[in-house]
């Protein structure tokens, strides 16, 4: 009887409660729905590319083509020198990334480790240039880079990462505080100066931080129309971004819709981002928590 008795609360617990497996189930209904939901435009995207000109006109529209025509892509290639603008767009994006991360990386050191008269005022002026917005500086830089002679060149699109940048610094400034000054101090007694401190022991501990400022500064670069429109004007020197517009505006002699081959192109451009974020995203959520939350 009293086996009986200690069983039975036994036997009660174990039961499955069906409320927290319904309530499971329904949050995973409502994410996928709002997976399909955002990623309707991108697949949308992907099914167009693929589609022949009736067929990206035609309505009602249709989803998927009846036939794959991977030859859009090759169709790109040919009517317009998208290599050169992949090309250009890879120049711009290694030389301003890889300027951004060590200038920043330079800075936010100085500002996270070093006591000088003015430090905290110098920050907060650093900071306080996010509030101005880049419409406000592309004619005092226009004129600029045109009394250096540098218009219609790729330089004006990635030197300005040579001075950092306020967000850059910020970010590698909070994750420098959280590495402790013993690291410093134990350098120092070996005989190691300020460069070696920071190169072979500050900035291995570093790297999903400078992953971060790297994407960061990557997505921005690779994607930019704006000033890519205000200071190119030859078409070999025209980015991705300035391309798609120009293969946009190109004359169509047979009045066709070419929809399909605009989005092929904007396919091209997006993959090395959509590669960028799966290969990259570890470090990228790593660097935010431990540079964004700690400090």
């Amino acid at each position: 009887m009293a086996r009986t008795a200690t069983m039975a609360p036994a036997a009660k617990r174990s039961r499955v409660r069906p409320g927290p497996i319904v309530n499971r189930v329904l949050l995973y209904v409502i994410a996928a729905s709002l997976v399909c939901l955002l990623m309707g435009p991108f697949l949308w995207t992907i099914a167009s590319s693929l589609k022949d000109t009736k067929e990206i006109a035609q309505f009602p529209p249709i989803l998927f083509p009846e036939r794959a025509r991977f030859e859009n892509y090759a169709e790109v290639f040919r009517m317009v020198p998208m290599w050169s603008f992949i090309r250009n767009t890879v120049q711009v994006s290694v030389l301003a990334v890889f300027a951004q991360v060590i200038s920043a990386t330079l800075v936010a050191y100085g500002f996270s480790r070093f006591r000088f008269p003015g430090r905290d005022l110098l920050f907060m002026v650093l900071i306080s240039t996010l509030i101005l917005p880049r419409e406000v500086l592309l004619i005092p830089s226009f004129l600029l880079f045109k009394y250096l002679g540098m218009i219609n060149t790729l330089t004006p699109l990635w030197a300005p990462s040579l001075f950092g940048g306020a967000f850059y610094v910020f970010l590698l400034r909070q994750f420098f505080f959280t590495l402790p000054r013993d690291l410093d101090e134990a350098a120092k007694i070996d005989g190691a100066n300020s460069l070696q401190i920071l190169w072979q022991v500050l900035m291995p501990l570093c790297q999903p931080a400078m992953a971060t400022v790297a994407i960061f500064s990557f997505l921005p670069h690779w994607n930019e129309y704006l000033e890519a429109l205000i200071y190119l004007s030859s078409k070999e020197n025209f980015t991705l971004a300035v391309g798609l517009r120009f293969f946009q505006q190109i004359p169509n002699d047979a009045q066709e819709p070419r929809d399909q081959l605009l989005m092929a192109a904007a396919l091209i451009m997006t993959a090395p981002v959509l590669l960028l974020f799966f290969t990259a995203q570890r470090y990228f959520i790593r660097g935010i928590v431990m540079s964004g939350i700690k400090g």
